[in-house]
């Protein structure tokens, strides 16, 4: 549904050979072919070059700037080409945008398709979020249908939950709902796993629902709502992600932004934040003293404070500037797998077993590449092969030298 981040507007049009020259090359070249020696010189320039770039990053930085605007930028090669071809071309470029337009409509479709099915989804999501917070209890069709599905998974795994399940007490009676399940949920879900820390856990322990919401614009916000607790006053913290309105190439929405609501912490409860103590003495009196600073600390809640995109004054930094990329692709990331993966899917997160579809697409993707590497060495090694069978065949009519005596003094 969604291209990429993309902070700047690039000229969109069509790529053109860039190193196609506008006139003809002449026949004969008095060009003189490299020998050996001026490769090995050319290796060294290469060397010392990659060297100065390493010391100058601000050097690299103007040189990826200058090459960033002859992106798109025609060689000259249409513009040489005949009147009548041109023409044809721009015909093209005509039908091209009625393409375009097409599939500008196609995706509006599919927004308001997958709009009419989460309406549909809505009651089922909110029957669960009564199921895990014990304010219902499924019924006896839903129980039978998933434990059916449980039976279907012990028979493809032969060590089965039901072996060690444990038996019913009426202790086990009192429990209300389903106990941190979006905090198990969420462990099991990998992206997500990596932000959670063991502080935040105790916080996500009162996590009561994960809810969606489309935007009437292009764009959705994500809801977590949850049960009084020590750390912070909201009932609920939500984050949006905002699609720019124009759409990108091919129809796709473009994503633009994203805004986290503020989370209203109680004293000295910020888990985005940790306090340092440091000792210092003084050069006269020699006393010392302790001085505590607050400072950053690594968070899931972070995740309501989303980084901003970088302006175009910002290209002097060009490490800082790769560095916000990174972090805004990571965090549109976690807000589509919350969307697409855990709100949809929640309870296979909770059990593990959405898990093995995850590692399912990992092999599917890993098998769409081929390692040429090893083709390479199996070529090699078919020749090795054939140069040990003609070696072979070539001492069977020499007599083989005996071997060498070992003689110790």
């Amino acid at each position: 549904m969604s291209e990429p981040i993309r902070n700047k507007k690039l000229d969109m049009t069509a790529p053109t050979p860039q190193n196609t020259p506008a006139n003809n090359a002449p026949i004969s070249s008095h060009a003189q072919q490299p020998d050996v020696a001026s490769i090995k010189e050319e290796d060294l320039d290469r060397v010392a070059a990659a060297s100065i770039f390493a010391q100058n990053p601000k050097l690299v930085s103007m040189i990826q700037g200058k090459l960033g605007s002859l992106v798109g930028k025609s060689s000259g090669y249409i513009e040489a080409l005949p009147a009548p071809v041109r023409r044809r071309v721009a015909g093209l470029k005509g039908v091209q945008k009625e393409h375009t337009k097409l599939e500008g409509e196609f995706q509006e479709e599919v927004l308001q398709l997958e709009k009419k099915y989460f309406a549909k989804f809505t009651p089922l999501y909110e029957k669960r979020a009564k199921i895990i917070n014990g304010a219902a209890e499924p019924s006896e069709e839903e129980v039978k249908a998933g434990e059916t599905e449980d039976e279907e998974d012990d028979d493809e795994d032969e060590a089965g939950a039901k072996s060690s399940a444990p038996s019913d007490s009426a202790a086990n009676e009192n429990i209300s709902g389903i106990p941190e399940f979006w905090l198990s949920a969420m462990k099991n879900q990998i992206s997500l796993a990596e932000l959670i820390t063991d502080r935040d856990e105790v916080a996500l322990k009162s996590l009561t629902d994960i809810r969606m919401e489309y935007l009437e614009q292009p764009g959705f916000r994500l809801i977590f709502e949850f049960a009084p607790n020590e750390f912070f006053s909201n009932k609920a913290i939500t984050k949006t992600y905002f699609y720019q309105e124009e759409s990108g190439y091919g129809g796709d929405f473009i994503y633009d932004h994203a805004e986290g609501d503020k989370i209203d912490w109680l004293p000295n409860q910020d888990l985005t934040v940790k306090i340092e103590s440091k000792k210092q003495r003084n050069k006269n009196t020699k006393q010392t003293r302790v001085v505590k600073k607050t400072v950053p600390t690594d968070s899931f809640f972070n995740f309501f404070n989303p980084p901003s995109a970088p302006k175009d004054d910002d290209d002097d930094d060009a490490d800082a500037s790769s560095d916000i990329e990174e972090r805004l692709e990571l965090d549109y990331q976690l807000g589509e797998d919350i969307k697409e993966k855990l709100i949809p899917r929640a309870v296979d997160w909770f059990t593990g077993e959405a898990l093995r579809y995850e590692e399912l697409d990992d092999e599917l993707e890993e098998g769409d590449f081929e390692d040429e590497d090893d083709d390479e060495e199996d070529d090699l090694s078919d020749d090795r092969d054939e140069d040990d069978e003609s070696e072979d065949e070539d001492d069977g009519s020499k007599p083989k030298p005996e071997t060498a005596e070992c003689k110790q003094s």
